[in-house]
């Protein structure tokens, strides 16, 4: 265990101390949320994300300690356990080392090599590896009287020869330590090559520009990995590691000769080196090829998704942490054309106080009426805000409600926003859904999210499957089990950061609060509708089924607005409510006079108060949050004014100058909303006039962005953007030749065309999946193209 902590320690560049301490908690049934927040002094102030990283680098090498546990009885129970070989197990430092150490002892099915070995083959096997002077055909002959020679089939020389062929391939092709070599050189000078499946041209047009691509293995994008993926499983391309040329099928590979050498094989002319040759070519192009291409691409692949997940991870965690508007009466629109828009009207907590449906849009147009039934529903409950689905019909409808509060001066104070409306679908129709709103129809119950999401994004989002947001690339494509566990922890993070309102929270909400389950959750729902509000954390401990673990693990999330404590209401754990009474104790005060005086906070002297439980940095942290008792971390809330009479792709102009939504952030550049059904994509080169290595370092996804439009390709709905305000989009578009607009691949030239999984390809409003070849494919195209406006 010592060595895992060690060995944490120093991948996360923390500590050892760090590691043990953190791990005792965990295993303790801590969350991370507490650890973070409440037991800094223990871990040495390790942050949320540090210990995320931490818990899952445990996960990993727990798993590899009890497999090499399981390896190391395998073998001992087969009696082949030397010394060296334990040694070398007990050194391995990752799964693959493992794996490669156990492949001569792993119970297998009957192999050719093993049937040669019953047959007696091996010491012809040893004589020709170890004397190359010997003629293999003579030798051979030794080997085909023997009864059991026949009885296995071995009458000829060349069936005596192939079977010693197959045992020494593979005896080759389980060498750890050669596997490891050829390994890394793959890894280093490997071409990952990729072809169109013949006959598959139309059927895969969206995977076009993979029909003929070569890159090297090392430096695949995750992006460009997981397009090329999915076209394989889709039947449309193929892909085979290759070094050298990829067009050069004659000469030998590298990987021939460093077999060759590991086993100290030189071709000097003797009888048996041709034969020799022969094992080692066929070693490498039936055996080790095919085993480390599979292992390698299942390595890019892992790691593309890993990367994927991060992105999605990120995003998730911008979109839910987006600024709220606030506790207002909402009118929540839902866009559609043939059907409606449907309405929905909450009040400034979020409950259901009225709804509708009106026909503004195509092809009813019935604006008179549908702007009667909208002012009369404003007027009526006092809604200060209109919050509009970014669907279909959302420029339509958005441009109603405009016109109408224009016309009308008594609605001159509301405000119109467009909001993402990317997994209210799913909501809407699901169990959940139907439990909160059992008397309301499916489509209305999208329209009650969407207003919802813009009064408290967290507070609705979490009720929504965390991949059905939105905001992530080939989110179907990754290991299921890891995104959600990586998705789950990223929103359980980010409610804990803001804190929830005991007495509003809803069950999903609560059930992300740290401690708590959807039972405990449900308990504390029923509790407060049985008995009415809480007036104090302590009647927590009331609830049925939750403990001192519970309560110590979730009291300091949840909060109570006007309590009788005023700490109630604030991050500070009860179980400091003690320093905090010695301050006021000490200072002639009580606690509520202490509250939002900043300058005597800053006064205190932390380590005075400094205790065994609580030490001087939680201190410093409680007098951080009583200046600010209960502070909101999420930003200002702001919306962006989209361009009147812009509202399809055929509006757009090169070099206009757009205000917009960042709806999607990748590792290549971001997605923009600009208010036309389409998001245009704001390549990372076209970012910034200093070079920025990750996009994130600009924006985030819900930023509000000025950008210019630099390319408009209407028929195959692409949209280039800019934020450098002096690009030229005519200069531009003069000086990218048609090789570079054609240029089938590369790792840093032109690609044109899009592809598939891209949501962005149309209209991508309320997808479930942005991303894709697509955005792969316009991102190599801008790289290029924004890379030559520069100069």
């Amino acid at each position: 265990m010592d060595s895992i902590f060690t060995r944490i320690a120093q991948e996360l560049n923390i500590r050892p101390q760090q590691v043990q301490a953190s791990v005792t908690l965990l295993d303790d049934g801590a969350t991370v949320p507490f650890i973070s927040r409440y037991r800094k002094e223990v871990t040495g102030a390790l942050d949320d994300t540090q210990l995320r990283n931490l818990e899952e680098r445990l996960r990993y090498l727990r798993e590899m300690e009890d497999r090499r546990s399981t390896i190391i009885k395998s073998i001992d129970e087969q009696g082949k356990l030397s010394p060296e070989l334990k040694r070398d197990i007990l050194n391995a430092d990752t799964k693959t080392r493992l794996e490669d150490l156990y492949l001569p002892y792993k119970q297998k099915r009957r192999t050719k090599g093993a049937i040669a070995i019953e047959a007696g083959l091996e010491p012809l096997a040893n004589t020709l590896l170890e004397d190359p002077s010997q003629i293999p055909e003579t030798l051979a002959a030794n080997f085909i009287d023997a009864q059991t020679g026949k009885e296995q089939g071995i009458t000829d020389t060349k069936a005596a020869l192939d079977g010693a062929k197959y045992i020494l391939m593979e005896r080759f092709a389980e060498d750890a330590n050669l596997i490891n070599k050829v390994r890394n050189f793959l890894k280093q000078e490997g071409t990952l090559s990729v072809r169109l499946v013949p006959g598959k041209e139309q059927e895969g047009a969206k995977f076009s520009d993979y029909f003929e691509h070569d890159e090297a293995l090392k430096s695949v994008p995750s992006h460009r990995a997981l397009a090329i993926l999915r076209g394989r499983n889709e039947g449309i391309l193929s892909f085979s590691i290759v070094t050298g040329d990829p067009a050069d099928k004659l000469t030998p590979s590298p990987c021939e000769a460093m077999i060759a050498d590991h086993f100290n094989l030189k071709n000097e002319g003797r009888p048996a080196d041709r034969w020799l040759h022969e094992v080692v070519r066929w070693t490498w192009r039936i055996k080790l090829l095919t085993h480390l291409e599979t292992e390698l691409m299942t390595n890019v692949r892992e790691a593309a998704e890993v990367e994927a997940i991060k992105v999605f991870g990120q995003n998730l965690k911008d979109l839910i942490l987006a600024a709220p508007a606030g506790a207002k009466a909402t009118i929540g629109l839902d866009p559609g054309l043939r059907t409606g828009v449907k309405v929905a009207v909450v009040d400034a907590t979020g409950k259901v106080i009225d709804h509708d449906t009106i026909y503004p849009t195509p092809p009813q147009n019935r604006l008179a009426d549908s702007a009667k039934i909208i002012t009369a529903l404003i007027l009526k409950h006092n809604v200060e805000l209109i919050s509009i689905g970014n669907g279909t019909g959302s420029r339509e409808t958005d441009k109603f409600v405009g016109d109408m509060i224009k016309a009308n001066p008594a609605l001159k104070k509301v405000q119109k926003i467009m909001v993402n409306e990317a997994g209210a679908s799913i909501y809407s129709a699901s169990e959940l859904a139907a439990k909160e709103f059992p008397n309301l129809d499916v489509t209305i119950r999208g329209a009650v999210s969407i207003a919802r999401r813009l009064q408290d994004p967290l507070a609705e989002l979490v009720k929504i499957e965390p991949k059905s947001i939105g905001v992530g690339q080939y989110q179907h494509d990754v290991n299921q089990t890891q995104l959600a566990r990586a998705l789950n922890a990223t929103v359980e993070d980010c409610v804990n950061s803001v804190g929830v309102d005991l007495n509003m929270a809803s069950v999903p909400l609560l059930t992300r609060v740290s401690g708590l389950n959807t039972t405990i959750a449900n308990n504390i729902v029923s509790y407060r509708d049985e008995h009415g509000a809480f007036v104090s954390r302590k009647d927590l401990k009331k609830v049925p089924r939750l403990g001192e673990k519970t309560f110590e693990q979730a009291a300091g999330f949840l909060r109570i607005h006007n309590a009788k404590n005023p700490l109630d209401a604030s991050s500070v754990h009860p179980e400091a409510y003690g320093v905090v009474k010695e301050i006021a104790k000490q200072s002639g005060r009580d606690i509520k006079s202490l509250i939002g005086d900043g300058s005597f906070l800053k006064a205190v002297n932390a380590a005075q108060y400094a205790t065994e439980s609580v030490g001087e940095i939680t201190i410093k942290d409680i007098l951080t949050e009583l200046e600010k008792p209960g502070r909101d971390p999420r930003p200002e809330f702001k919306f962006a004014t989209f361009l009147d009479g812009v509202e399809e792709i055929k509006d757009l102009r090169l070099n206009m100058v757009l205000e917009g939504v960042i709806t999607n952030v990748t590792n290549f550049g971001a997605f923009v909303d600009v208010g036309v059904h389409q998001d245009g994509l704001l390549h990372i080169s076209a970012m910034s006039d200093t070079f920025i290595k990750d996009p994130r370092e600009v924006v985030k996804a819900g930023d509000i962005v000025k950008v210019k439009v630099m390319e408009v390709d209407a028929q195959r709905k692409r949209i280039a953007l800019s934020m450098r305000m002096s690009d030229d989009a005519n200069e531009q578009a003069e000086q990218k030749t048609p090789g570079e607009r054609n240029n089938r691949r590369g790792n840093q030239t032109t690609k044109t065309s899009f592809g598939p999984g891209s949501s962005n390809s149309g209209n991508n409003k309320g997808s479930s999946q942005p991303g894709g070849q697509a955005q792969s494919a316009m991102a190599d195209a801008l790289a290029a193209a924004f890379k030559k406006g520069k100069k």
